[in-house]
């Protein structure tokens, strides 16, 4: 007869939290990269009709 491994509890709340660091890290990575492209598109627009 086989006996059964258990998985520590542990454990599987420790690989959650890295998978939600990891999507939380990837998540701001982006939100950040279209903040600062919105930034420098407002930038030059102002730019733009400042100089006219």
């Amino acid at each position: 007869m086989e006996k059964k491994k258990s998985v520590s509890p542990w454990l599987v709340i420790g690989i959650i939290a890295a998978v939600a660091a990891v999507v939380a890290s990837v998540t701001t990575a982006i939100l950040m990269h279209e903040k600062k492209r919105k930034d420098d598109e407002e930038l030059e627009r102002y730019l733009d009709c400042s100089i006219q």
